[in-house]
């Protein structure tokens, strides 16, 4: 198939950058806030942590799920209407989820959680794609990336905050009025905008076909497999980030709020190098190589430090190596996989969410069967690793497979 040629249009305005953001946000929040909680939860629902957390690959299954259907939906309804219908979903069953005391029924609250937050977020690349592409698609897909870091550092320190004053359903609360929040603001000033630069053509056809367009773009299809062994080297510290810290290193709540934004800070700092690299037309596909690279560095230090029995001082900064690394990976293989989609973007990001979500949420569950212990829960962020290292070296050595367009 034939790479899509390179549109420019205007810059969209950074009011609407912030709030997509702020959008995408409520994914690392329904994620990573309730994790302190995780002892708490637990107590209550008279179960270990270990089988709260089975919650995380549930959510993240879900996700995946709900992904694949509201990516075709937004093509054919329209962004607004499933973007809308997530919102809703998703903050009812967070309230939901703030009065249930039983790991099923827990466990469900969590699905139908997911789902909604599944059509949010499939929402947010395809408004991105049905505006701007190439080179400033690129940056763009960065600076949402910057801003969305933020999330995952200060959720669980919120959560933490939120367990100080009340009880953990307080937690779920929060994310409802969240959600209800995010509704007025959408409509005012992302769907408020004038008539889109670059208007997306309807393609006709059904959910089935749309897929089946997708599936037939090989070259974009390898950046879903780089994505999901990158991406599910983090879902594996996430699902067992409170083990880790908590546990194993026998850190307070606080201490491991603090630890766990200490990971996202290096995000944040790779996220920043990469816009500077973007600024001075380094291209996503090197960018993305090179942060493939920094994040085998990392697995390999923390390998050793688990090997070794390193202590927590020594163990963080590897973890920050491997998971800051994310912060350039993701907006790349984001950008590169959605410039072979100028139609059905909203299917192709959907494609691309629930490979990543669906395959990490089944690796990171795999990943709870191997023996509780610290070395356990590092190969298995290896194993992840080792996937996405395949497709950094055969876009090196084999060019025509992962060929994109110049950014």
């Amino acid at each position: 198939m034939p790479t899509p040629s390179i549109q420019r249009s205007d810059t969209i305005s950074l009011p609407l950058v912030i709030t997509l953001a702020a959008t995408m946000m409520l994914g690392p929040f329904s994620l990573d806030t309730y994790l302190p909680a995780f002892p708490a939860i637990a107590v209550d629902l008279g179960v270990s942590s270990q089988a709260v957390a089975v919650s995380v690959s549930v959510y993240v299954f879900a996700l995946a799920i709900g992904q694949l259907i509201g990516g075709p939906l937004s093509d054919k309804l329209g962004r607004k209407q499933v973007l809308m219908a997530g919102l809703l979903i998703f903050a009812f069953a967070s309230a939901l989820l703030a009065t249930l005391h039983t790991l099923p029924h827990f466990l469900i609250g969590r699905a139908l959680q997911a789902i909604g937050a599944g059509w949010v977020l499939v929402s947010v690349p395809a408004l991105v794609r049905d505006r701007i592409s190439g080179q400033e698609a690129a940056k763009l897909f960065s600076f949402l990336g910057l801003i969305l870091v933020v999330a995952p550092g200060i959720a669980p320190s919120i959560g933490s905050l939120l367990l100080k004053i009340g009880h953990w359903s307080g937690i779920f609360v929060f994310m409802a009025v969240y959600a209800v929040l995010m509704i007025p603001l959408l409509i005012k000033i992302v769907f408020s905008e004038p008539p889109l630069p670059r208007p997306v053509e309807k393609v006709p056809g059904s959910i089935i076909q749309r897929y089946v367009a997708v599936f037939k773009n090989r070259t974009a299809l390898a950046y879903i497999a780089w994505q999901v062994g990158a991406f599910s080297v983090m879902m594996v510290f996430i699902t067992h980030s409170s083990f880790i810290y908590q546990d194993h290193f026998g850190q307070s709540a606080d201490a491991f709020a603090i630890m766990f934004a200490a990971n996202i800070a290096a995000m944040f700092c790779c996220n920043l190098v990469n816009r500077a690299l973007l600024a001075r037309c380094f291209s996503s596909l090197h960018i993305l190589q090179l942060a493939t690279g920094l994040q085998g560095i990392g697995l390999v230090a923390l390998t050793l430090a688990a090997v070794f029995a390193w202590p927590v001082w020594v163990f963080l900064p590897a973890m920050m190596i491997t998971i800051g690394a994310h912060g350039a990976l993701s907006p790349n293989i984001q950008a590169c996989y959605m410039e072979h989609f100028a139609q059905n973007s909203g299917t192709a990001a959907a494609l691309l969410g629930a490979c990543q979500f669906g395959g990490a949420g089944l690796l990171s569950a795999l990943s709870g069967l191997l023996p509780h212990t610290l070395l356990s829960v590092v190969l298995a962020m290896v194993a992840c690793g080792l996937l996405a290292q395949c497709f950094m070296w055969r876009s090196v050595w084999r060019g025509r497979a992962m060929n994109s367009p110049e950014y």
